[in-house]
C-alpha cells in the first residue's frame, strides 16, 4: 500500500456459533463456515481489512479450539504470528485489551478498528470508506467511535445504541452522532419503540479509537484491563505473558466494561449492507426458496409443505411431506429437526449432546 500506515485492524474470531449446530462445531463455528459458496466470513473479513490497512497490520484473535482451522483458512493471507489464541474464553473486553496491548507494542500512537469476523458486509468499498473516515477522526478526537447499523426491523436479539445530537466536523463526509447510551437486547415491544423513534441503531460490535484514547479510558474505567494491556505492550515474551495472565482477567463484554461508561462515545451509521446471519432463520432468508417458502441449499421434493428451511450436502435430494415451519439440517454425523420458532434455543440442546458432537 505504499507508505507505512499507523492504522491497525483487530478481528475477533472466537465465537462459538452454537445456533448453527450441527453444521457448526466448537472447532469450526459460524465464522469459519462457507455458508454461501464464496469463502468463510473470516476469510471475507480478512480481505476486507486488507483493503484498509497493510496485511502486517491485521491481527486475528481466536481461541485454542479454533486456532488450527483459522490458521488453515488464512495462511495465504496473513502471517501466522498475527493469529493469537486466547488460552481461555474471557468475553470481548479482555479480548480487546489483548489486541490493544499487541498493537501498542508496535505503535503506541496507532489508530485501530475492532471488528467481528462473523457478519456479512454487502459493500466492501462503502465499508472501507467509512472505516477510513472513522480512523481519521479517531486520530483527531479523543473519543471511542462505534459503527452502528440502521435497523430494518424491531429485532429483540441485538443490542442497540441510542444517538444524541449530531457531531459536527467539517472534514467528515459521513454523518456522525454523539452517543446517548447503550441498550442491551430489548423485549419485542421495546425494540418496536426503538425502531419507531429513529434514534437507535443496532450495535454491530465495530469500534474505532486511537491507542492513547482507549488506554486512557481503560485506565479510568477498567484498571485491570488497562494494566494487562500496558504490561503486554512492554513484554519481551508476549506469548508467555498472555498464557500466564490472560486467564486471570474477569470475563466481561466490552460494552459493559467500557463502552457504557466511557466519557465520550461517537457513532457513525453504516452506509453498507450488514447481516450478522445469527441463526438458521436468517440464513434461510438468503437461500433460494420455492413458491411455498421452502428455502434450501439442495434439491427439494415437496408436497403440502410450507415455510421450511433445509440445509444438507449439496446435491442431496430432500423430500418434505406435510410439514411446515421446520428447520432440517443434515450433516455426515448428525441430523437436526426443529421448529423455526425454536431457532434461538438450538444452543440449549447442544449442551445436552455428547462432547464429540459439539
Amino acid at each position: 500500500m505504499g507508505e507505512v500506515s499507523s492504522d491497525y485492524v483487530l478481528i475477533l474470531a472466537g465465537g462459538s456459533g452454537t445456533r448453527f449446530w450441527p453444521l457448526s462445531r466448537a472447532g469450526r463455528p459460524k465464522q469459519l463456515l462457507d455458508l454461501f459458496g464464496k469463502d468463510s466470513m473470516l476469510v471475507q473479513a480478512v480481505r476486507r481489512a486488507a483493503s484498509l490497512v497493510p496485511v502486517e497490520h491485521i491481527f486475528i484473535l481466536t481461541n485454542a479450539e479454533q486456532l488450527e482451522e483459522v490458521q488453515r483458512q488464512v495462511s495465504e493471507l496473513i502471517n501466522s504470528s498475527h493469529i493469537v489464541a486466547e488460552p481461555l474464553r474471557r468475553d470481548t473486553a479482555p479480548a480487546v485489551a489483548l489486541g490493544v496491548g499487541l498493537i501498542a507494542a508496535r505503535d503506541s500512537q496507532a489508530r485501530m478498528l475492532v471488528m467481528p469476523s462473523d457478519a456479512l458486509v454487502g459493500n466492501d468499498g462503502a465499508f472501507v470508506a467509512l472505516a477510513r473516515e472513522a480512523l481519521d477522526l479517531a486520530g483527531r478526537e479523543p473519543a471511542l467511535i462505534t459503527i452502528g447499523i440502521r435497523p430494518t426491523w424491531a429485532c429483540p436479539s441485538y443490542g442497540y445504541i441510542e444517538r444524541a445530537e449530531e457531531w459536527h466536523d467539517a472534514a467528515l463526509s459521513h454523518t456522525c452522532y454523539n452517543v446517548a447510551r447503550f441498550c442491551e437486547k430489548p423485549d419485542a415491544a421495546t425494540a418496536a419503540r426503538y425502531l419507531e423513534s429513529g434514534r437507535f441503531c443496532w450495535n454491530a460490535g465495530m469500534f474505532v479509537w486511537s491507542v492513547p484514547t482507549v488506554q486512557a479510558q481503560l485506565e479510568a474505567h477498567c484498571p485491570q484491563l488497562a494494566d494487562f494491556a500496558a504490561a503486554l505492550a512492554e513484554s519481551t515474551s508476549p506469548h508467555d505473558f498472555i498464557a500466564e495472565h490472560f486467564p486471570e482477567l474477569t470475563p466481561i463484554s466490552i460494552d459493559y466494561a467500557l463502552m457504557e461508561k466511557a466519557d465520550r462515545v461517537l457513532n457513525f451509521e453504516a452506509t453498507f449492507e450488514w447481516d450478522d446471519v445469527g441463526s438458521w432463520i436468517s440464513l434461510g432468508e438468503r437461500m433460494p426458496a420455492d413458491a411455498q417458502g421452502n428455502a434450501a441449499n439442495t434439491p427439494l421434493t415437496v408436497r403440502a409443505a410450507m415455510g421450511n428451511i433445509v440445509y444438507a450436502a449439496p446435491g442431496k435430494q430432500v423430500a418434505l411431506l406435510g410439514v411446515s415451519d421446520l428447520i432440517v439440517v443434515d450433516t455426515s454425523d448428525a441430523l437436526l429437526v426443529a421448529r423455526k420458532e425454536d431457532a434461538d434455543r438450538i444452543k440449549q440442546i447442544v449442551e445436552q449432546l455428547p462432547p464429540q458432537l459439539t
